[in-house]
């Protein structure tokens, strides 16, 4: 895969093909789970917690009991982003996935222990990962929102450099 193809996964039939090509660039993976409040609707952020509840009023919130925050996240995805690369960052819900891309920014504190958000904005708070995202959690897959809306339904998110060549 070279850097040209790194967002074009039209050609692939299914999630697992694109992870087998993006393996030796993900930079980092972060587990979390769905809950039956999940509602995806936010207009302008995307969110994971480890938080272990959920309510009605998190619309942002597509994953909870995550396995990392922001803060726990690899030290050379922090560098990249805080080098304010553009990254990008695969969602996995079972056979359901959708993509996406942000920017880091040299200002983004990355310090937060509860959560990981995306931000369409170029808003920064210690739980901002990426800014200028180009989707929210309204405009994700509206069949992986779905299932996230199972317990315990798994919910993987991958980051990966835009361009390979660093």
């Amino acid at each position: 895969m070279d850097a040209q193809k790194m967002l074009d996964f039209t050609s692939y039939r299914n999630v697992d093909e694109i992870l087998a090509d993006l393996k030796p660039y993900i930079l980092d993976m972060v587990v979390s789970y769905g809950h039956p409040n999940v509602r995806g609707t936010h207009p302008t952020t995307l969110e994971i917690t480890k938080e272990d509840f959920l309510t009605l009023r998190g619309t942002c919130i597509i994953g909870i009991n995550a396995s990392k925050s922001v803060k726990d996240l690899n030290c050379k995805l922090k560098d990249l982003i805080r080098a304010g690369k553009e990254i990008g960052v695969l969602l996995k819900v079972g056979p359901f996935w959708d993509t996406f891309t942000g920017f880091g920014d040299q200002n983004l504190e990355l310090a937060n222990s509860v959560s990981i958000v995306f931000r369409k904005s170029t808003f920064i708070s210690d739980r901002t990962v990426l800014i200028a995202c180009i989707k929210s959690a309204q405009d994700l897959s509206r069949e992986l929102i779905s299932s996230l809306q199972t317990p315990n339904q798994i919910l993987e998110l991958y980051f990966f450099p835009v361009d390979t060549e660093k």
